[in-house]
């Protein structure tokens, strides 16, 4: 197979090798599969500069997320839930190439008449945002809902599910046309956080200028926030995509009654495993009915593993929107 393997850290995407490779020895219980596409992350950045909280042992293959069609099922004798030839989509070390051995929790049928580059964006960002609206927050009818860099993948993601609960939502980004993308995934107001006032901004929005319920905070903007929240509010830290950790004035939320309540969706497969199941039900419910659609970067096209590091600058540049996917044709021969 190809990938790009990483026998040394890189200091930028540019130093990335795209090399033929062994294919994957599955374990018993692990499925093959031939991957069609690629999603790119912020933290696949930082693991390739060797900057994350979590560093695999080199040599390793770069990339997380991605999408395709099973191609091996395991060989331990249990009954396997996807057959071959069946359309998954998934995470796991190892995204960055045309095959990766998987377990059957690290896989999800890909939902009915999706492409693999939309698929390739679901795994991590939407539960992301579903499990800290609907199970943190308890986003509902009639609640006003602040969503910060809402044109990033998380961002549009909380903005179509907020609203696929019957929330209001005001969405920030830093450029017009991000603020632009925002709207036409149903945010019904925009904001440009650039702008000095945008917490009175936002305030003088809602009704009779009550404030925000909830705080949807995937960059570090808990302070500034603070100033459009309303009494009894939500406040989500989601990460700190701004680059720095914030210190919490505690005396704005004693006064607000705010909840200031943390996300860390990777922890729930060890810490509350039996809430994944319910936040994918969720998850599905919504495509199925229409509320939420993919959200792949389409301002410029990225095929080929040869296209991974001119997609990881595209994306650590912040020129892009969405989830930034990387498509990955198949060898002729291995074409199911």
């Amino acid at each position: 197979m190809r990938g790009i393997q990483l026998k040394e850290l890189v200091k930028e995407p540019d130093d990335l090798i795209i090399s033929d490779i062994p294919d994957p020895v599955p374990a018993e219980d692990e499925y093959i599969v031939a991957i069609h596409a690629t999603a790119t992350n912020f933290f696949d950045l930082l693991q390739i500069a060797g900057k994350y909280q979590h560093q695999p042992k080199l040599p390793w293959i770069a990339g997380t997320e991605f999408a395709g069609m099973i191609e091996k099922i395991p060989s331990s004798g249990k009954s396997p839930k996807y057959r071959v030839g069946d359309k998954v989509f998934g995470a796991r070390q190892g995204g960055y190439a045309t095959k990766i051995a998987a377990l059957e929790d690290q896989l999800r049928p890909m939902p009915k008449d999706w492409s693999f580059t939309d698929a390739a964006g679901l795994y991590v960002t939407v539960p992301t945002s579903y499990a800290g609206l609907v199970q943190r927050a308890g986003v509902k009818q009639g609640d006003w809902v602040l969503v910060h860099a809402a044109a990033g993948g998380v961002g549009l993601a909380a903005v179509q599910i907020a609203k696929a609960f019957g929330a209001t939502v005001i969405a920030t980004a830093g450029t017009q046309q991000k603020l632009d993308v925002a709207r036409s995934f149903g945010a019904d107001y925009v904001v440009n956080y650039r702008d000095k006032d945008w917490p009175d901004r936002v305030k003088k929005l809602t009704p009779k200028g009550r404030g925000v319920d909830i705080v949807y905070d995937p960059v570090g903007m808990v302070g500034p926030s603070m100033k459009c929240i309303a009494w009894n509010g939500r406040l989500l830290v989601i990460g700190f995509a701004g680059g720095e950790l914030e210190k919490i004035a505690t005396n704005r939320v004693l006064l607000k009654n705010v909840s200031v309540v943390g996300l860390h969706w990777g922890m729930y497969w060890q810490k509350e495993p039996e809430t994944v199941p319910k936040v994918w039900e969720g998850i599905y419910q919504l495509i199925e009915r229409g509320k939420y659609k993919g959200t792949t970067f389409t301002d410029r096209e990225f095929s080929g593993l040869e296209s991974v590091p001119e997609a990881l600058k595209a994306l650590g540049a912040r020129n892009t929107w969405g989830k930034v996917v990387v498509k990955v044709p198949q060898p002729q021969n291995n074409k199911l």
